[in-house]
């Protein structure tokens, strides 16, 4: 319900229907009893007095309550009149990693896109995977065919940029990610991590490689060359149907491991070890994930990624990097729906960003808010999402949804972005809800499918997903008006009353594993659909059904990284994030067991970075970079490389009229006050890495008060 693990779970009810106690369900068939701090806090958000529980208007006292059939009509009024008066692109959406965690949101969101008509979408995939995804649609023809780690059954698990235990994946369903890890090396396996901090999962690794943020691609290509230059290139059956590795040795020449071990601060002795040992083991898998992601290099990185598993003949092979077989496969399903992916149909206004799939990269969406001109955004929808915290220089964000004509947000809280809206529309959440993992079983290290139902009704006039987004999608058909407006109207009523489980159940019989919502009922633990299996050439989307290993895009990047072979590191800080266990971005900072204790949002450096500023553990420093500065505590940390400093994201509470009480006693500071539009090229994912900072000791006079916008 909250993250990727799917953790299973046994909640205790009282007599009187009260929830006593939330523990991981022992027989579920994935999760196996695993459980996290995130998943006993679901009660928290339920029983939250801060929580919204009708539908809200703005008006100049505030919030107010406003009956639905009210509030859902003036909302395609709205939109209807922004889009009559700028056009369709005017309205923009934006939607928030908690949608990937409800299957009536993904269906119905699909929908709310669809009425709107609009090119202005926008969401968390652009600060998050769409590198990989990039990559999967240029080399496998679908933007869904994520190489999963088949972890259970890996000798040699190589991690670039991800922190599993933290996460319990991440483009990797992992429950319980670090007694898979260690399981790794009981039976004999290596594990290999490469990131600029000592991670958890780090700790648990035969070996720690402390990387200079930002430098993974050229990292990754000096593996790259060792494998093509030295004759370990060894694709196995994959040679049948993949093209373009002749072109790898001059494409990668440039990029031994002496020619990167300057840039990346990585010995080149290290990464022709590491290369041989990957490309000699029975059973080796690469993986890369945010941190990797979130660069200016990171869609050729996440390319790279694949394409060693695919030199090294580990791609679609048992303990390699393999394609789960989901009870309703949504890469087949858009497949055959032609929306498979699409790459530059068109660009943002302002910087020529290519769209992806649909979508526009997030780091543009500020610009595209407060620059005028032709097709300029004039409204924003969010749901589940809050970008002011979530997406790149948060500052410049909220000044420009301060601006705007009309914001209508979906969500639970009256948060950082959401206390801009005109209209503030509540959904059901965790218990309250049905729930189906529609898009995380097709990332899990072992097929499984669970059907998990509403506990508790939906909290006082909240709506459920599905249902709330198709009402707002027919509203503006009908306003639209005319026959086909009231057609499409027709439509989405006929859909909704077919409602959320009765669609999710066609789903099933449809799919290559030919289950049903009964069989599911049937199994409240679940239902082990086995290990990964082989599943090339036939899962391959493109018209060919071949590998395409050097697609011209990544290849063409290559000249832009040779030309960073050259730099080095300054005098400088440089900034990466974090990710907490006890935090879910940024919507789970209002529960006060996860956020009790110390506090969690502090600037991580190491020893002798600190030493050198005359800085000691838990003082007060001003984080500066060329966007904006922040002021925090300090902590000491030698799991962090020299010339690196660490916040965790999602903070950043204290901004005027924010309702979360516990959230705005610990605030913390938001990392995104620091970051701006910077963004990798190729993908248009948010460049959030390797920032570079200054820290400095906190002086009364050096910290004005943060200017705030003035709502509207």
């Amino acid at each position: 319900m909250l993250c990727e693990a799917m953790c299973g779970l046994d909640v205790e009810l009282g007599d009187d229907g009260s929830v006593l106690q939330v523990r991981g369900d022992r027989d579920d068939t994935f999760s196996k009893g695993h459980l996290c701090p995130k998943a006993i806090a679901i009660e928290d958000i339920r029983n939250d007095p801060d929580r919204v529980r009708s539908p809200q208007r703005r008006g100049p006292n505030g919030f107010q309550p406003v009956p639905w059939t009210e509030a859902i009509a003036e909302a395609a009024r709205r939109i209807h009149e922004l889009q009559t008066r700028y056009g369709p692109h005017a309205v923009a959406v934006y939607a928030g990693n908690p949608t990937v965690h409800s299957f009536g949101a993904l269906l119905g969101m699909t929908a709310l896109n669809g009425a709107l008509r609009g090119r202005s979408t926008f969401s968390a995939t652009s600060v998050d995977q769409l590198p990989h995804q990039l990559a999967a649609y240029q080399m496998f023809g679908n933007q869904a065919l994520f190489p999963i780690p088949d972890l259970d059954r890996t000798q040699f698990f190589l991690i670039v940029g991800g922190n599993p235990v933290a996460s319990n994946g991440s483009i990797m369903s992992a429950p319980g990610a670090g007694d898979r890890i260690k399981a790794i090396r009981a039976r004999g396996g290596r594990v290999v991590v490469v990131d600029p901090r000592r991670t958890e999962t780090a700790m648990l690794a035969d070996t720690h490689l402390g990387i200079q943020p930002g430098t993974d691609a050229l990292f990754l290509l000096g593996l790259v060359h060792v494998l093509v230059h030295e004759g370990m290139v060894t694709p196995g059956r994959l040679t049948a149907f993949t093209d373009g590795l002749d072109r790898l040795p001059a494409l990668t020449k440039a990029f031994s491991p002496e020619a990167v071990a300057g840039v990346t601060e990585i010995d080149a002795t290290q990464i022709r070890t590491l290369a041989r040992d990957f490309a000699r083991a029975d059973k080796a898998v690469a993986y890369g994930r945010v941190g990797m992601c979130t660069q200016e290099t990171g869609g050729t990185a996440a390319w790279l990624i694949n394409l060693i598993n695919v030199l090294s003949g580990n791609l679609d092979r048992v303990g390699g990097a393999m394609f789960p077989t989901p009870a309703v496969d949504l890469a087949e399903l858009a497949r055959r729906l032609g929306k498979a992916g699409s790459y530059g149909r068109f660009k943002t206004r302002v910087r020529g960003l290519p769209e992806f799939a649909g979508e526009l990269p997030v780091a543009a969406m500020a610009e595209e808010m407060d620059t005028p001109g032709d097709k300029q955004i004039r409204g924003l929808i969010t749901f589940a999402g809050n970008p002011v915290l979530s997406t790149p220089n948060g500052a410049r964000l909220e000044k420009a949804l301060a601006k705007l004509e009309l914001v209508i947000s979906f969500d639970l809280y009256q948060n950082e972005t959401t206390r801009f809206a005109h209209l503030l529309f509540p959904t059901s959440f965790g218990f309250e809800r049905d729930h189906y993992d529609l898009a995380l079983n097709a990332l899990a290290v072992r097929n499984n499918a669970k059907f998990a139902p509403a506990i508790f009704p939906a909290a006082g006039e909240t709506r459920e997903d599905f249902e709330l987004l198709l009402d707002v999608a027919a509203a503006l058909e009908r306003q639209r008006g005319g026959a086909a407006g009231h057609g499409k109207a027709l439509a989405l009523g006929g859909l909704r009353k077919v409602g959320s489980r009765r669609a999710l159940d066609l789903l099933l019989r449809l799919g290559p594993q030919k289950l049903s919502l009964k069989k599911l009922l049937a199994a409240p633990h679940g239902v082990d659909l086995g290990a990964l299996e082989p599943r090339m050439p036939g899962v391959l989307a493109n018209a060919e059904r071949r590998i395409n290993a050097v697609p011209e895009v990544f290849a063409k990047d290559l000249a832009r990284l040779e030309a960073m072979l050259g730099r080095r590191r300054g005098a400088d800080l440089v900034l990466i994030g974090r990710r907490l266990l006890r935090s879910n971005n940024s919507w789970m900072h209002n529960s006060e067991r996860l956020t009790k204790g110390k506090p969690a949002c502090t600037l991580l450096m190491n020893p002798a970075d600190a030493a050198e500023r005359g800085l000691l553990d838990g003082a007060r420093v001003v984080v500066r970079s060329p966007r904006g500065q922040v002021a925090t505590t300090l902590e000491i940390s030698e799991t962090l490389k020299r010339g690196v400093v660490s916040l965790p994201h999602g903070y950043g509470h204290e901004r005027e009229g924010v309702q979360l009480r516990v959230a705005r006693a610990r605030p913390g500071v938001s990392i995104n006050d620091l970051t701006d539009g910077a963004v990798d090229p190729i993908s248009g994912n948010a460049a959030l890495s390797g920032v570079t900072v200054e820290v400095t000791l906190e002086l009364a006079e050096q910290e004005p008060p943060r200017a705030q916008p003035t709502l509207p």
